[in-house]
């Protein structure tokens, strides 16, 4: 049986950990944390495995089939070196690296290896991914994203300074970013204001408190992303993704629901009741007055995310990872671009970072 281990105990560690507790065909083996009781409280409710406070020790000790590196965005580097170094597989949390220097070659240190690696874009797996992307192939191409995410600030002591986090558009906003990529292909330039002083002054806090993206991509199409961490109640914006074709629209909720917008007819799974309202079989979807048809998550996406991974390094087939280091490192780029135009006051292009 192949051992799976940890690097990083905290919340999105958490995440993930609520997953392997249900694989029988791998071994949690080893979790490692810098603070050793974190570790410890994981090797506790795994039931298996041991703590460590250094990776190098654990490596050396339970020589891993593959590890989930879950660290804070500025702790990148080291870690990836020694992981690629010992050949282990490896699936990392967004967003990769602050520094496109770096990411570039712990990239091309992955390519030399040949090692799969998978990212922590787990918005791909979601099955309202599929209605998207086949509303795109049925309209033929979308013409304008509009995207919107607000929220508040999280509780992480390290999220508001933009040294260690990169800013709400990398650490937070890059999923939505990801998506946008995803669906409608790269892009071009981007050219991004920021906005201070709406966030009261706290200790730490020292990035951006708004932000708005325009996007040219290479398809011609063109799109905006709008970004706070102003929010104190969820009434402040109706955060979603909204993707426009000249005969239908698509409004995405990311890990929540789709509503479409567009002639079509009636699918074969679906049944009318004497109102007009339609709802298919198993209750995902319903057609609301105003042609709109609402398709809903099915929560599986992150639980899809690890095992697909976890299943490539078993068969040693990667094909139906959606998100390697190489294609994420994509959406690092895409948001360090965004930062760069917010330093610069001008235009950047992506493909230049």
């Amino acid at each position: 049986m192949k051992k799976l281990a940890m690097i990083g105990c905290g919340g999105i560690g958490e995440y993930h950990l609520g997953h392997f507790l249900d694989y029988k065909d791998v071994e949690l083996a080893g979790f490692c944390d810098i603070i050793p009781e974190r570790a410890q409280a994981f090797v506790e409710r795994a039931g298996s495995g041991r703590a460590f406070a250094d990776f190098k020790d654990m490596y050396d000790e339970i020589k891993p089939d593959m590890v989930f590196i879950c660290v804070p965005p500025y702790a990148h580097g080291e870690i990836e070196f020694e992981t690629i170094r010992r050949g282990i597989p490896f699936f990392v949390e967004k967003p990769l690296a602050l520094n496109m220097d770096l990411a570039r070659e712990i990239l091309s240190k992955v390519e030399e290896s040949g090692l799969i690696t998978a990212s922590g874009f787990q918005c791909r797996y979601s099955n309202i991914v599929d209605d998207t992307r086949a509303f795109v192939k049925r309209h033929g191409q979308v013409v304008f994203v509009d995207c919107v995410r607000m929220g508040g600030i999280p509780g992480t002591p390290w999220w508001g300074d933009k040294a260690l986090s990169g800013g709400q558009i990398v650490e937070q906003t890059i999923h939505n970013f990801d998506m946008i990529r995803y669906i409608m292909g790269e892009p071009e330039s981007v050219f991004t204001w920021g906005a201070r002083g709406f966030v009261k002054p706290q200790e730490g806090y020292d990035t951006d408190d708004l932000s708005t993206t325009v996007i040219r991509f290479k398809s011609g199409a063109l799109g905006t992303v709008s970004t706070g961490c102003y929010a104190q109640d969820g009434s402040c914006y109706d955060s979603k993704i909204t993707f426009s074709t000249p005969d239908g629209r698509l409004d995405h909720y990311i890990i929540n629901k789709v509503d479409i917008y567009e002639k079509q007819a009636q699918s074969e799974e679906e049944h009318s009741d004497e109102g007009g309202f339609v709802i298919s079989n198993d209750g995902s979807m319903a057609r609301g007055a105003g042609g709109c048809l609402t398709v809903q998550d099915d929560g599986k996406a992150g639980e899809k995310c690890d095992r697909t991974f976890v299943d490539a390094v078993l068969t040693g087939d990667a094909s139906k990872i959606r998100s390697s280091y190489a294609d994420a490192l994509k959406s690092v780029a895409f948001t360090l671009a965004c930062n760069r135009s917010m330093e610069t006051g001008a235009p950047v292009v992506v493909d230049e970072m």
